[in-house]
């Protein structure tokens, strides 16, 4: 395959960005997106150039250091995360443009690396249960409605790439708030806190810079796990509740 990609080129945090015009060829339809990136950064290196910074990790679509913009999308036209996103989505002559995630809680570093700290502060703010626990405990100690240990696990799926901030119009963070509360509050052991772990998670999130939630769905249709549009639904009534208290 012969493409042109269009790339997202800033020095650093202050400095201006525009994008820059690469042709690419010889890529298989087999590779992955990062590995037709790092074709193009080889590529550059060799001819003594400064390669594409990009974040990158486990490459197995479970870390969630990945994310890019790719023609528009997060992560690309297909519902998945962007290292397994294959060049076979692509044809042939393709025109692909490249961005980070576009959100003033994500502020560039380098080209197309964000920094996602705000999303350890949303975390660090109620994202765990405090009280000890020990070793693990057997599986059947603490009984759990398959209902709700159905829905923890749906929501624990979230990885924290951040495509439902870089997706969101109003740049919010609602969607992954949402799983990581709902993980927690649907369990027994979440219980305990789960007043307080809503009211400071949501004041994080609101003080970092992330916009409203207005319940446009564009989260949701990129997520790369599935985070079902239900577990913002589960926040809002969460937060009311412990509202009220």
């Amino acid at each position: 395959m012969k493409l042109t990609l269009r790339i997202w080129r800033q020095a650093g945090a202050d400095a201006p960005g525009r994008m820059v015009e690469y042709p690419v060829d010889g890529i298989s339809e087999d590779m992955s997106f990062l590995e037709m990136l790092d074709v193009l950064n080889d590529r550059l290196i060799l001819e003594g150039q400064e390669p594409v910074a990009f974040d990158h990790d486990c490459r197995e679509g479970i870390c969630g250091s990945c994310g890019v913009v790719i023609n528009g999308r997060a992560h690309g036209p297909e519902r998945t995360t962007t290292c397994q996103l294959h060049m076979r989505a692509f044809r042939d002559g393709d025109v692909i443009d490249v961005e980070p995630w576009r959100a003033k809680a994500f502020p560039v570093i380098k080209d197309l690396v964000v920094d996602r700290s705000a999303f350890d502060s949303i975390v660090q703010a109620g994202g765990y249960v405090t009280a000890p626990t020990g070793s693990a405990p057997d599986a059947h100690a603490t009984p759990v409605p398959k209902a709700d240990a159905d829905t923890a696990f749906d929501n624990a799926t979230c990885i924290g790439c951040g495509a439902c901030v870089a997706a969101c119009p109003n740049g919010s963070a609602t969607l992954f708030a949402s799983a990581k509360i709902t993980h927690l509050n649907t369990l027994p052991q979440g219980g305990p806190e789960r007043e307080r772990r809503v009211i400071d998670m949501v004041q994080t999130m609101d003080a970092l810079d992330f916009g409203g939630c207005t319940n446009s769905g564009e989260c949701v249709a990129v997520c790369p796990k599935g985070i079902p549009l239900a577990s913002i639904a589960t926040l809002n009534r969460e937060f009311l509740r412990a509202s009220r208290k």
